[in-house]
């Protein structure tokens, strides 16, 4: 296998965890961690939107990713990071618990949404990944659906 294959079968994933839960988003939509800074209030913006950070005069949205994926709700605490990532339309922050590294998974070792359960929305994949077990693979293009993403694009107006 050239070198050029084995980078085609391989991916690498931002590992983070909400609660025991691992999830993944690809490390090439990835800009960096920080630490947890002040949420200011963003009216009007989709439920997902817990806020707005301003980022070197760049205003980004916050996103909740426990109400996208269901989970028990909480306030953010000073020992939670943002994930800085960018879609093909926007940069946006994700709050997580943790962010536990980038690791390498080859396209062997990962299953497709589809395959796993039909009709999971955001989920692009899951891999098992030592000592970790079970990752979920999400697709951050999906995070805000076409309806969200337009009432955001109207709350960043006014």
């Amino acid at each position: 296998m050239s070198p050029a294959q084995a980078a085609e079968a391989n991916e690498s994933l931002v590992v983070f965890r909400l609660d025991d839960q691992r999830y993944a988003i690809g490390l090439t939509a990835v800009e960096r961690v920080l630490r947890m800074v002040e949420i200011s209030p963003f009216p009007k913006a989709p439920e997902i939107v817990s806020g707005a950070i301003d980022l070197h005069g760049e205003l980004l949205p916050v996103l909740n990713i426990r109400r996208r994926f269901r989970l028990l709700e909480r306030a953010p605490t000073v020992r939670d990071l943002l994930v800085i990532a960018r879609t093909r339309r926007r940069r946006v922050a994700l709050i997580v618990d943790e962010v536990e590294g980038v690791f390498e998974t080859p396209a062997s070792e990962r299953v497709a949404a589809d395959t796993v359960a039909p009709g999971l929305e955001y989920l692009r994949g899951v891999t098992r990944l030592e000592p970790h077990g079970l990752v979920f693979i999400h697709d951050l293009e999906t995070f805000l659906s076409l309806d969200e993403e337009k009432a955001l694009e109207a709350a960043e107006a006014r």
